[in-house]
């Protein structure tokens, strides 16, 4: 059957991540009141931050009550807004940048992973969001392997279903947990997948508090029909790290 072979072929996924760093040196603020609550933040009409020269580097902060580092038997306390960068820095870094499916065949679905990890100290937690910039495509030709909608059809980028038949083709994802429970709640099944939302869009992968080392495991799935035009297919999957205040 050379109809068969003629339908095989290699795909790349490169998968592209942008990484935020927010840093903020100068931050105005009022005494915030309502009938339950007064907030004073008197050090936030002042300033901090960690001025550097060719001779010195010194951290800083101006206008909150008794900032410093206290010290004693039984406890170590650090006041003011420079000690947070000596905490936990906001990180976020994937384990592979390129994903590659290999010689696809009909009705043979294939799966690869990689891993998201996440250290936060934002006092709001953080997300982590994703797109993709277009379906896998050949560019020369404009042939597609179309985003799944999984067994039922009725997966979307907000709402993941089960895809367990061979028969079902596309590509898409899900997110399993490998430290805490920060995937999204919509992957409730081992077989549950959904497609990844088209840019500009995003949709949130994985989202959690405060926390170190706190990692979730993409898998990637890819199946296509005897009918599928051969070509090597390729896409950029975006993440988007935020911390949140």
């Amino acid at each position: 059957m050379q109809l068969c072979s003629v339908k095989h072929k290699t795909l790349l996924l490169p998968v592209a991540f942008l990484f935020l760093v927010f840093s903020t040196h100068f931050v105005f603020a009022e005494t915030m009141t309502n009938d339950w609550y007064i907030l004073q933040m008197g050090n936030f009409n002042m300033s901090s931050g960690k001025p550097t020269g060719p001779d010195y580097s010194v951290s800083f902060t101006a206008g909150q009550i008794s900032p410093g580092l206290y010290i004693g038997a039984n406890y170590k306390v650090r006041s003011g807004f420079q000690y947070i960068y000596t905490l936990v820095p906001f990180y976020f870094s994937i384990s592979q940048t390129s994903i590659d499916f290999g010689t696809l065949t009909p009705a043979n679905p294939v799966t690869r992973t990689n891993t998201l990890t996440v250290n936060n100290q934002s006092a709001g937690g953080y997300t982590v969001t994703s797109n993709e910039n277009h379906q896998l495509l050949v560019p020369a030709t404009g042939a597609l392997i179309p985003d799944t909608t999984c067994d039922d059809g009725l997966c979307t980028s907000s709402n993941a279903t089960a895809w367990t038949s061979s028969l079902t083709y596309g590509f898409g994802y899900r997110c399993d947990d490998l430290s805490d429970t920060d995937c999204v709640t919509d992957f409730t099944d081992s077989s549950f997948y959904k497609p990844f939302s088209a840019s500009p869009s995003a949709t949130v992968v994985m989202s959690g508090a405060t926390g170190v080392g706190k990692e979730s495991q993409v898998t990637y799935k890819v199946n296509i029909s005897a009918t599928q035009p051969a070509g090597a297919y390729s896409n950029i999957i975006t993440y988007i790290a935020m911390p949140t205040f």
